[in-house]
């Protein structure tokens, strides 16, 4: 089974502008994501997949790996399910461009999922992790998850999910982690689903999949990671790395 990494890379971001060519300790921070990824030793190889030519210089100058595309997409994933018929793998891994300190463990339980999964009844399989911090919880630019009893996807939402009407204080809350590993045919398929209510209304991508009937598992990590968002999140991501 061969399995492949794909970053895609595109420079614009709304709060944080030229985001992923920002500085990290000497090193940009698709730069820095790139070689995490690399050294996790998880991937027969990893690709960037970019509309930017300013990050394709980047990429060049450091003799990395890339495939170039300057369509516009809707999402992440639209864009690497553009370029997937270049891409030779059974298995591909979409890694956020943004998350510098890639954590190999959660890969790892990650793509063992498809090595259980005999009969292919998985379509895509994904991460979340618990989380406690009210603040975040209510937070619509977390976006949590809700399972079933074998942590099968019932939805995804920025608003609170489950609504806790009870009071149970056993209840648990999960953010989703933007890190998916698709089956090859799966992402192909993917580019030709049309976008459906819940999607549109949420804005979140992987509502795509579920809406048009597809399986998607989630694994549970024990790492909250550091997203890249904003200014603030940046200092806290050099600060950490320093550290």
């Amino acid at each position: 089974m061969k399995i492949v990494a794909v970053i895609p890379a595109r420079l614009n971001s709304t709060r944080l502008n030229n985001k992923l060519l920002r500085d990290i300790c000497g090193k940009t921070l698709i730069r820095r994501t790139y070689e995490a990824t690399k050294d996790s030793k998880l991937f027969d190889d990893v690709v960037v997949v970019t509309n930017s030519k300013k990050i394709v210089n980047e990429l060049m100058n450091y003799k990395i790996k890339y495939l170039f595309d300057e369509s516009e997409y809707e999402t992440g994933t639209d864009r690497i399910a553009a370029v997937a018929n270049e891409i030779h793998a059974d298995i591909i891994i979409n890694v956020q461009g943004d998350e510098p300190f890639t954590e190999s463990e959660s890969l790892k339980r990650l793509i063992e999922v498809f090595s259980f999964d005999k009969e292919k009844q998985i379509d895509l399989a994904s991460l979340m992790v618990k989380i406690d911090d009210e603040k975040e919880i209510n937070n619509s630019n977390c976006v949590k998850v809700i399972t079933d009893k074998d942590n099968f996807a019932l939805y995804f939402s920025r608003s609170v999910i489950p609504f806790n009407r009870s009071f149970n204080k056993k209840l648990n809350y999960y953010k989703h982690k933007g890190v998916y590993a698709f089956r090859k045919a799966t992402l192909l398929e993917f580019t030709n689903l049309p976008i459906l209510n819940l999607e549109e209304s949420e804005k979140i991508e992987c509502l795509r999949f579920l809406e048009h009937g597809k399986k998607i598992k989630m694994v549970e990590s024990n790492v909250q990671g550091v997203e890249i968002d904003t200014p603030s999140d940046l200092e806290k991501a050099i600060s950490l790395w320093k550290s």
